[in-house]
């Protein structure tokens, strides 16, 4: 088996799962349910979990008691391995989940909410992709429905949801409809925003690399959540025959409008690519949209100070810039100003040191994430006002993972999509491929020229060219004997010169002599 594919986008077609039931799994399962109250619904749950597919030897169930008055109770129809888990610090569903996941021995976290009924194949259908590679995420299908009044006993008895639940009445989640457009995902441009609910598995090292759910986000935190782990380079894939029923209505069925009100700032400072969420002018947020990356060892002050004075000032405002260079060599003993070695580079760091939109670093991360762009050029070639926005247009028509410009110096400066970088991550062998190889099967790497990015400026337009009106010759009238010289019957005002329109200058000016 080739433990890493280079899945292209979010294509797994290249790879299949085994058959239910015609296979022997060998990665152990720790199901995290965070529980706030609901014994009842929970005693269903785990009456569910009892009766899976999935061997008890290899599964493990942690229920995360979230300050429950009274606390959790493990009911008399459980899995063989369920444990109850306190929180101790902090409260919230996030919060729970990570607790969970800290407390978890298995390979593979499986999140499940606490007033959900999984068919008795659920575990199974998404844990089996994990023996398959090991950079998935696997996501649960749910349907809504009014609890009925049934019992743990038959809930573990049952052999399909459908012997429990009316689930031709059923309220289908929204995410179905979109797997069913984008061919199970596989066309997906955006694949996390399916992998909203609570029934998704993924790899333990997975989970903990990206720092697991953020407990800030009290509302959309799988969407985050999902969105670290998009950026991270995974790859989602629903699984039609993990099917499971929540227990009652959506928050948005009961108040929408509410419930997409207090969402919108979560998502708005940490999800950059909802562009719709960030349309106020001069705003500042959590998580930019593009990083710019300089490196700045041996450049002058003055050449950096106009690089990002031209990064901060373009079009596109919603950025960072990182200044790359040997800062730790600053020390802060007693030196000569004057005369210090480093004058340069400290210039460079008190003049930056305070604003908040520029970050010193001595060398730059794998990828820039949870930010979705970078941007890579040479210091002394600041860009454009157009540059960046120009850049990023290029490559979300396909969604190509880098950008290569080449500048007529023979360097290059290039845009790279962060989900294409942590892709490539996590196929590249340390020390043996490049980054820039595995992106061109994974998303693509395009040459362009610079034109378009760094446009020429506009010719000057010349001067305007005023042609005088030529002098009037001055005109004797003969006056009679006797005449008395009478006053001029027009207004000053409204008297017209000969020469005093534009037409009559110019006919003057083509008159010969």
């Amino acid at each position: 088996m080739d433990a890493r594919p280079a899945l292209t986008q979010n294509d797994y077609s290249p790879i299949a799962a085994p058959e239910l039931g015609t296979w022997s799994p060998a990665l152990s399962v720790s199901v995290v349910i965070p529980a706030h109250g609901g014994q009842d619904r929970l005693d269903l749950t785990l009456a569910a979990l009892a009766a899976q597919t999935y061997p008890d030897h290899l599964m493990e169930i942690l229920v995360v008691d979230d300050g429950s008055e009274p606390p959790i109770r493990l009911p008399e129809i459980r899995p063989a391995n369920t444990r109850v888990v306190r929180v101790r610090d902090g409260w919230g569903i996030s919060n729970a989940v990570n607790t969970g996941a800290k407390a978890a021995d298995g390979e593979i976290i499986q999140r499940l909410d606490a007033d959900m009924v999984a068919c008795r194949e659920h575990i199974e259908a998404l844990a089996r992709w994990h023996h398959v590679t090991d950079y998935l995420v696997t996501i649960g299908m749910k349907k809504f429905v009014d609890a009925p009044p049934v019992t743990p006993r038959q809930v573990f008895r049952a052999g399909h949801l459908g012997e429990l639940f009316d689930l031709a009445g059923a309220v289908s989640s929204s995410t179905e409809a979109t797997i069913a457009k984008t061919d199970g995902l596989r066309k997906s441009r955006n694949p996390y925003h399916v992998c909203t609910g609570p029934t998704f598995a993924l790899p333990r090292e997975v989970f903990h690399a990206v720092g697991g759910l953020d407990p800030n986000v009290a509302r959309g935190e799988d969407t985050e959540f999902s969105y670290r782990l998009a950026m991270h380079g995974v790859v989602f894939v629903p699984d039609m025959d993990a099917q499971a029923v929540h227990l009652g209505l959506p928050a948005q069925h009961r108040d929408r409008e509410r419930a997409v009100r207090a969402v919108e700032p979560y998502l708005a400072h940490r999800i950059p690519l909802r562009r719709d969420l960030r349309k106020d002018r001069g705003r500042r947020w959590l998580v930019p949209y593009v990083e710019i990356v300089l490196d700045v060892t041996d450049t002058s002050e003055s050449v950096v100070r106009q690089a990002v004075a031209a990064a901060l000032d373009g079009k596109l405002q919603d950025v960072v810039v990182t200044l790359v260079g040997p800062w730790s060599r600053l020390g802060s003993g007693r030196r000569s100003v004057l005369s210090d070695p480093c004058f340069e580079l400290r210039l460079m760091r008190d003049l930056f040191a305070h604003d908040d939109r520029v970050r010193l670093i001595d060398e730059a991360a794998p990828t820039p994430a949870p930010t979705p762009f970078r941007y890579r050029g040479p210091v002394d070639v600041p860009l454009h006002r157009a540059t960046l926005e120009r850049m990023i247009e290029s490559v979300q028509k396909d969604l190509t993972g880098v950008l290569i410009v080449d500048l007529p110096d023979g360097r290059t400066a290039r845009l790279e999509r962060t989900s294409a970088l942590g892709r490539a991550v996590l196929l590249a062998d340390p020390g043996t491929a490049d980054v820039d190889d595995l992106i061109a099967t994974t998303h693509g790497v395009r040459h362009e020229p610079p034109d378009r990015y760094w446009p020429a400026p506009a010719p000057a337009q010349p001067d305007p060219v005023t042609i005088p009106a030529p002098a009037a010759a001055p005109v004797t009238v003969p006056v009679p004997e006797n005449t008395v010289p009478q006053e001029n019957t027009v207004p000053q005002e409204n008297r017209v010169p000969p020469e005093n329109t534009l037409l009559r200058r110019l006919k003057s000016a083509l008159r010969p002599n």
